[in-house]
């Protein structure tokens, strides 16, 4: 298994040109991730709702959140979106999404450790995410991360969906 090398990534925030291409890979690693989780129906409910103009507009150019792109040699692999919540000093982890045949080769930590710090560089002491409460190797690798589970809460996304998670929680150092 080959580690990453800082000099073969990068971590960019997206351009509108980049839509489709956050789209295909969002709806590439959804439907192999999350069918074990959820139903196909939720997932291609969620994939409609999520990869439109008007919700990856907002990342573009702001100052409380970001959506960056991960590429290795200048192919897209993955993608973390980010945003200040209205609690002050938070900051909310929102995607962390990486082509699942590259898992455990350090693209996931290289992209939290980014997130880290943005929220730090925006003033955030906190970082708090959601995780499906049957995603257990995402859960396995935010614990080793540092974060704990605050609390369990279940959102109601509409058209009969919910989402069982975690919300998980890291204080910043």
């Amino acid at each position: 298994m080959t580690t990453i090398k800082p000099a073969d990534i990068t971590l960019r925030p997206i351009t509108e040109a980049d839509f489709p291409t956050v789209a295909e890979l969002g709806a590439r690693i959804w439907r192999r991730h999350y069918i074990a989780m959820i139903s196909a129906e939720q997932i291609e409910y969620m994939l409609a709702g999520r990869y439109t103009a008007d919700k990856l507009k907002p990342y573009l150019d702001s100052g409380r959140c970001g959506l960056d792109l991960l590429e290795h040699d200048g192919q897209a692999i993955g993608y973390c979106s980010y945003a200040l919540t209205d609690s002050p000093g938070e900051m909310k982890l929102e995607q962390l999404y990486l082509l699942p045949e590259l898992h455990g080769r350090g693209y996931g930590g290289h992209m939290l450790r980014h997130v880290e710090v943005r929220a730090r560089s925006l003033g955030a002491d906190t970082l708090v995410l959601t995780v499906n409460k049957h995603n257990a190797g995402s859960i396995a690798v935010y614990r080793k991360a540092g974060f704990s589970v605050r609390e369990e809460a279940v959102f109601d996304i509409g058209n009969g969906f919910v989402m069982d998670d975690y919300v998980m929680v890291k204080r910043l150092a």
